[in-house]
């Protein structure tokens, strides 16, 4: 690596080892890692990060004053999902005794951006078996949130995504003789192929406001688990086209590292807790641009590629093309169907299903309850009263919920329908939907011992449903029809939601592992 070269034609490297040092300070430092654009030096109870004087093309820290310039930004930006972690940016001043200090009247060296030092063990790559269930939906939701409290940008759309293509591709090739160059030209042509059928979409998106300030970098290094919850940090400074994108682009990244990391089910959590968040501001337009989702996961792959075989992990790095790859294959939407009465396990059956079912994360499952709550504009686990379950109100539901499947469906992506579907005409719309748009469809009604059914809803807590023994007790008295669908007994769960899945549906659908 090129030394890096600060101010006065003296080494960037003499401000390396005085921070190395110590800083003159008692604290020692007492290690240091060397990013790809980056020194960070750990303290006691800080850290201090110096930013490489390099040009990348895509990154320019060329300069004092640009490497000020995106010290402010990191600071400015990350305070926004991790105040409690950035705290300040120090300038580095020449001293009169020829060192450095910090803050001091001397001719600015460098710029660093002080944090609060945490435990590096914590980031959630190395704490994976926690982002399960509802860590996983909250973290989701979390992100969704962010994105829509961020500002909407006036330039994006295709043309900032084909700038990241074509520099991805640019940077595939560098390491083409150790990654093959059949993989390499396969991925770019096929990535470039994917583009251009998306661009009108892309741009479609940017006018209706997708494309926002976002994260830009929202991989599962860059989120740390503290007290039990997630902390997003180190988002991008450094570039606007890398920051200002698509919200599903930027969620890709998530959805993407979770299944690389053979996490399915935390994938299929997380973007569905995203999507059904991101519904409650952006509305449900957002849902067509699912038929984006192959594509943002392949470019977020590529850059992970990429970047591996720059650090020289060159079986990772083919891992990751392999993956893009796999992005893009074609979609398989189909449409499943799980009704049955309250507390006999349609959503345990939905969460198993979903990760099984089309291309990676999963189906979108569209719970009624949920549905229901964000029509009323109350969080997810919040009761309703009466009237939010009246004739009117369970019909809205519905269409609402119809509404969605048919928007994600026409985007390529397959759908579980998770609701209680008491009406034959509900169960009959459900069918006609799936006619109409042409896919398969699959439904499945659930039964259970009325006593297991009562001890289900008085155990339940924290759930979107507010369904209790009462309201189980007004199902019993409803006529329901013939119900052609196909029927499963849920007498004794099983101990794994993977066998519900596979003892509930044909075999075509049932590879639930």
């Amino acid at each position: 690596m090129a030394e890096a070269v600060g101010l006065r034609g003296g080494p960037q490297s003499a401000i390396i080892n005085w921070l190395r040092s110590g800083a003159g300070e008692a604290d020692p430092c007492d290690k240091v890692i060397e990013t790809s654009i980056s020194w960070v030096f750990l303290f006691r109870d800080r850290v201090l990060k110096l930013k490489k004087a390099i040009d990348l093309g895509f990154l320019d820290f060329s300069s004092t004053d640009r490497r000020h310039w995106a010290c402010a930004r990191e600071l400015a930006f990350n305070r926004l999902t991790a105040p409690d972690i950035y705290r300040a940016v120090h300038r580095i001043a020449y001293a009169p005794d020829g060192g450095f200090a910090f803050d001091g009247p001397g001719e600015t060296a460098d710029w660093v951006v002080e944090m609060r030092r945490f435990d590096d063990t914590a980031v959630l790559t190395n704490r994976l078996s926690v982002v399960t269930g509802p860590f996983a939906e909250d973290l989701g939701r979390q992100v969704a949130r962010l994105q829509a409290a961020a500002p909407i940008c006036d330039v994006g759309g295709s043309e900032n995504l084909r700038i990241v293509v074509d520099s991805n591709a640019e940077r595939l090739r560098l390491a083409i003789r150790d990654l093959g160059e059949a993989d390499v030209e396969g991925v770019i042509d096929a990535i470039d192929a994917a583009f251009a059928g998306a661009e009108t979409a892309l741009d479609e998106r940017f006018r209706e406001g997708f494309v926002r300030a976002c994260h830009g970098d929202l991989h599962l290094g860059n989120i740390l688990l503290e007290d039990g919850r997630a902390v997003l940090f180190d988002c991008i400074e450094f570039s606007v086209v890398l920051r200002e994108i698509d919200v599903l682009y930027d969620t890709a990244f998530l959805l993407m590292d979770l299944g690389f990391r053979s996490a399915p089910e935390a994938a299929n959590r997380a973007f569905n807790g995203w999507v059904d968040e991101a519904a409650r501001s952006f509305g449900p337009n957002h849902l067509r641009g699912l038929s984006l989702l192959g594509l943002f996961q392949a470019v977020r792959a590529c850059v992970r590629a990429h970047v591996s075989a720059a650090e020289g992990h060159i079986d990772l790095a083919k891992r990751y093309l392999a993956a893009a790859r796999s992005h893009l294959a074609p979609s398989s939407p189909r449409l499943v169907a799980i009704g049955g009465l309250s507390g006999s396990g349609k959503s345990t059956l939905a969460r198993a299903l979903a990760p099984t079912l089309g291309a990676s994360p999963g189906a979108l499952v569209l719970r009624s309850d949920e549905i229901r709550k964000r029509l009323w504009d109350r969080a997810p686990t919040e009761a309703l009263p009466a009237e939010a379950y009246s004739p009117i109100a369970n019909a809205a539901v519905y269409q609402a919920m119809f509404d969605m499947a048919r928007a994600s469906l026409m985007a390529g992506w397959p759908v579980v329908l998770d609701a209680a579907f008491l009406r034959e005409t509900d169960r009959l719309q459900a069918e006609a939907q799936a006619v109409q748009l042409g896919v398969p469809f699959h439904g499945v009604w659930l039964e259970a011992p009325v006593d297991a059914l009562r001890d289900r809803l008085a155990s339940r807590t924290g759930d979107a449903s507010d369904a209790d023994p009462a309201v189980l007790g007004s199902q019993l008295t409803q006529d329901l029809g013939h119900i052609a669908w196909i029927r499963h007994a849920s007498t004794s769960l099983p101990e794994t939601t993977a066998e519900v899945a596979r003892a509930a549906l044909p075999q075509e659908l049932s590879n639930a592992p």
